[in-house]
């Protein structure tokens, strides 16, 4: 019995597994253990009656407020094809180039991250516009799978991101649960700005590799990405022409560049809480979107129910990893997770290592979201406790997670691209694509543990203390 909360969590991993709804599956499961737990007197009915006041605690978090307006954000943008007329216009800057194709995914795809924070949407728009235009202009299908499968996982890292909202609120529970616990009674506190903040940096790196490795392979094997020719094209292909006008180009980048830099700039500035940033967000998207003409009643109606059906579904898995949390807590799963990371070799080096390994291979089975709230929550006060800094950490997850949702065979940025790839592009060439961007996501992660400083610098000048 003193293994319960374990026995809970696998039970929690197979039933999601058998493909049951996720927070059906950890409230139901862990509802079902605490009754068993009772029945074997091992398990305190006390814990339940906190239930109420954890859920209403919940219901009334301000910076969650957040994950619907960073919603209708994203969707409303991605409905005005704000994606389309970037493409264009970065394809109008460096499609004349060796891989200039290639670059202008990288960079459209980090903007869309910045504008819609949601992975799933931007690989699936961006394999929908780029790819069959970047097939047409010869471009090696590997290289092209994974170019847009990497640039689409962007939105994992960077802010404003949905992630590192929900990554924050509960970082900033589980570090002030570590403070309480070493007998700290006047915690500090982080907040999603501070995660914001410690991304950026790496976030831009990340990028800045993409792009690295791109120009070396358009250098190396310059038929593979070869540059725009006219004479390649003929009169009936309509897909993306880099014809440079300046005009165009600044009118389609310069929206929603001014929207990201509001957003993100009222945030880490301090001028603006997470909430009041993304209200501002979503009022510049439909701003945006009307200036496209791509605002009418029907379009609303349809991102009013996109917004309202994810959000849903996030706050549903919320309440669901509240439930599990409070059981496997009143199992003494804390304690049990807390005694085995500290016994590990290594110290507070060797628990992490073994922490991430973990989170690496759930990001297969679980989303973003499932483990943001189920195993942070029971990881994130035992790894805090030993001193670990809670920004860099976040960090350190995030990019873990990204590049867990890219390694085959179960990345879920894989499958979001397999299903609308064209036939002609096998799953081999997606594999084979997305390689080279695992490699570049792990020599990142290695970077930042080796410098913690690329994920602290920025918020400790941001926010002295």
């Amino acid at each position: 019995m003193d293994y319960m909360a374990f026995y809970m969590f696998g039970v929690v991993c197979l039933v999601i597994l058998a493909g049951f709804p996720v927070a059906f599956t950890l409230a139901g499961t862990s509802l079902g253990f605490a009754l068993f737990g009772y029945y074997l007197d091992v398990f305190d009915e006390a814990f339940l009656m906190a239930l109420p006041n954890r859920l209403f605690g919940l219901m009334m978090n301000q910076t969650l407020i957040a994950v619907p307006l960073f919603i209708f954000m994203g969707v409303m943008l991605e409905k005005a094809k704000v994606a389309e007329n970037l493409l264009e216009s970065m394809a109008a800057l460096f499609g004349r180039l060796p891989g200039g194709l290639g670059i202008s995914v990288t960079l459209v795809g980090m903007l869309l991250a910045a504008s819609t924070g949601i992975v799933g949407a931007t690989v699936v728009t961006m394999g929908l516009l780029a790819l069959p235009s970047m097939m047409k202009r010869g471009y090696d299908p590997s290289i092209s799978a994974g170019t847009i499968c990497a640039s689409g996982t962007l939105g994992q890292i960077i802010p404003p991101s949905i992630v590192l909202v929900l990554l924050g609120d509960v970082l900033s529970s589980a570090y002030q649960q570590a403070q309480l616990d070493l007998g700290i009674f006047a915690p500090k506190t982080i907040s999603v700005g501070d995660l914001f903040a410690g991304a950026l940096i790496p976030g831009l790196l990340l990028v800045g590799m993409y792009l690295a490795y791109l120009i070396i392979m358009a250098i190396i094997k310059p038929n593979y990405m070869p540059s725009f020719n006219p004479s390649n094209t003929s009169s009936t292909d309509n897909t993306i022409q880099p014809k440079l006008k300046l005009i165009p180009i600044l009118k389609s980048l310069l929206p929603p560049l001014f929207l990201i830099i509001s957003v993100l700039g009222s945030i880490i500035g301090g001028l603006a809480t997470p909430t009041e940033a993304a209200s501002v967000g979503a009022m510049g998207a439909i701003l945006l979107a009307f200036s496209q003409k791509q605002l009418n009643l029907p379009t609303l109606k349809t991102v009013s129910q996109d917004t309202t059906r994810i959000t849903s579904m996030v706050f549903m898995i919320l309440i669901g990893a509240s439930i599990f949390s409070l059981v496997f807590r009143g199992f003494e799963g804390d304690e049990l997770v807390q005694e085995l990371l500290s016994e590990l070799p290594g110290g507070a080096l060797g628990a992490m290592l073994v922490v991430m390994a973990v989170m690496f291979l759930l990001g297969f089975v679980l989303d973003f979201i499932e483990i943001t709230f189920v195993v942070v929550p029971i990881v994130g006060p035992a790894l805090l406790a030993m001193g670990l800094d809670p920004v860099w950490l976040g960090v350190m997850i995030a990019i873990n997670l990204q590049t867990s949702f890219l390694t085959p065979p179960f990345g879920f940025a894989l499958f979001y691209l397999r299903g609308v790839a064209p036939k002609t592009i096998t799953t081999a060439q997606i594999y084979k694509g997305v390689m080279p961007f695992i490699l570049i996501q792990l020599i990142a992660l290695m970077a930042i543990a080796y410098w913690p400083g690329l994920a602290t610098w920025l918020p400790s000048v941001i926010y002295p203390e």
